[in-house]
């Protein structure tokens, strides 16, 4: 069964301006060329991997940049409203209410429902608005796998599974444990 669900409406054409309207609900609301989906709350898994990762990013993370987690929107433009689990941003494109420069990291933490949306959807957006570095971790494997944009294209930079550390080079070096990041 899909948790991720795509709300009817008399036009498919969504824009940032929309958000505004839908309720808060503990749902997440994102935008993808002017079209809504709609993701449940993330599991404890999930919010694990990602406490732990925000830990591991702002331990090493240099004063010119700074680490957010989800909830922070990314618009890149009218029709694109992305909301990573992690995002890394330089501190001189930080709005006061979002973000719309290109991030030097956005991370997304799989699970069931978002798994083909993050490894093609999200990956083609990411990579369309000069998202310099890309992650997808996978909790329930535990594995992380690291892009770097290059003349516009992601190329995998790094890869590691359960106790196999990767050391990863942008937006800043850091080296990450998958298996660590879900360890209760």
């Amino acid at each position: 069964m899909t948790l991720m669900a795509v709300m009817p409406r008399a036009t498919d054409d969504w824009t940032v301006d929309d958000l505004t309207q839908l309720p808060d609900d503990g749902l997440r609301y994102e935008l993808v060329d002017g079209m809504l989906l709609v993701s449940p709350a993330p599991t404890p898994i999930h919010q694990r991997a990602v406490r732990q990762l925000t830990l591991a990013l702002e331990a090493a993370c240099p004063s010119h940049l700074e680490v957010f987690f989800a909830p922070l929107d990314w618009q890149p433009d009218q029709r694109n409203s992305l909301e990573p689990d992690l995002l890394v941003v330089a501190k001189k494109d930080i709005g006061e209410k979002l973000i719309t420069a290109p991030l030097r990291l956005a991370v997304e933490v799989m699970s069931a429902s978002s798994r083909l949306r993050d490894t093609t959807l999200k990956f083609a957006k990411y990579a369309e608005g000069g998202v310099e570095s890309y992650w997808i971790v996978d909790p329930s494997k535990p594995s992380i796998v690291a892009y770097d944009l290059r003349d516009g294209e992601y190329v995998q930079v790094g890869y590691g599974d359960r106790d196999t550390s990767v050391a990863l080079a942008n937006p800043f070096p850091v080296t990450v444990v998958p298996a660590s990041l879900v360890a209760g």
